[in-house]
């Protein structure tokens, strides 16, 4: 029973343990990491991560995030590109550039915010493409 707690702990995570920064702190720069960040503090700067970023209720992000999933309960102002889901809260404040494969708004966020979806429209819009090439590269043969 206890000689579970003796054996190291492997991380369910790929990118290793998530970062936090806390409410009472404020950074200028740019974040660029492997795992999930929650930010309840202030960032102005850039977070490129390939995990999830979280903005607490308090926290807030002047600037650009790329990441795989979002969940947003405080303030965010600048370029957001979630490649999956994208959860805003009914406390979440967001302004800017959004883009996005799903969406989730709760009643009361405030979305002041361009936003694109690319999910099923950017796979049509590439076999339309490859469409395009492989009927190209027939009429050029036939001639």
């Amino acid at each position: 029973m206890f000689s579970d707690n003796k054996k190291p702990r492997v991380m369910a995570e790929q990118g290793g343990q998530p970062n936090r920064i806390g409410n009472t702190t404020k950074i200028k720069g740019d974040i660029i990491s492997e795992a999930d960040f929650r930010i309840d503090g202030e960032l102005e700067g850039n977070v490129k991560t390939t995990g999830k970023v979280v903005i607490g209720a308090g926290g807030f992000i002047h600037g650009k995030v790329e990441c795989v999933q979002a969940d947003i309960e405080g303030s965010f102002n600048g370029e957001l590109i979630v490649t999956d889901l994208l959860s805003i809260k009914s406390t979440a404040i967001i302004e800017g550039t959004v883009s996005v494969a799903k969406l989730a708004v709760e009643p009361g966020a405030t979305f002041n915010a361009s936003c694109t979806m690319k999910g099923k429209e950017a796979k049509a819009n590439s076999a339309t493409s490859k469409n395009t090439t492989s009927n190209n590269e027939t009429a050029k043969a036939t001639k």
